[in-house]
């Protein structure tokens, strides 16, 4: 999926001619278009979908599929339906991350006085004192249970951390 995912930005800076750029484009509809399908076609009690969800059913497995559909398309409506769940729980992730950014971290914050967190985490920030959880989440060695910790503490310690 990465020519559906980068074809837009090379189309946009001129490095991808145009008729090749429509092609992805009728590329990206036509498996649009096998998703949405089969979210609502039913069979018996379940949506295709639903079928095509479970690890043992492949999409040549399935009733009332489409023959006429390439197999480079179907392999990536099967990463997409099979793979939905996961992805949106990758992007909610990411999202709640992105919120760190702003998370200020109160200048001399005393991370020793945090006993939960690893030591290898507590010596780093101790060093770094970084000034955001943003910062403090990119930090080598540090883990997203630290930075958990570390956002649980503060709000313990009525240091709720505050937008920049």
């Amino acid at each position: 999926n990465a020519d559906i995912r980068l074809s837009p930005v090379g189309y946009a800076i001129g490095l991808l001619p145009e008729h090749h750029y429509r092609k992805v484009k009728a590329k990206e509809h036509a498996i649009g278009a096998e998703i949405a399908r089969l979210e609502q076609t039913r069979y018996g009690s379940e949506t295709l979908a639903q079928l095509l969800r479970r690890p043992e059913v492949s999409y040549k497995d399935l009733p009332l599929r489409s023959d006429s559909l390439l197999d480079e398309l179907i392999s990536q409506v099967e990463i997409a339906i099979k793979y939905a769940g996961y992805i949106s729980r990758q992007e909610t992730e990411i999202a709640k991350f992105k919120n760190l950014e702003d998370k200020q971290i109160p200048e001399g914050f005393d991370y020793s006085t945090v006993p939960s967190l690893r030591a290898e985490a507590r010596q780093k920030f101790m060093k770094i004192q970084p000034r955001t959880l943003g910062q403090a989440s990119r930090i080598s060695g540090v883990s997203p249970s630290d930075i958990g910790i570390l956002m649980v503490w503060l709000k313990r310690a009525g240091v709720e951390a505050v937008e920049k």
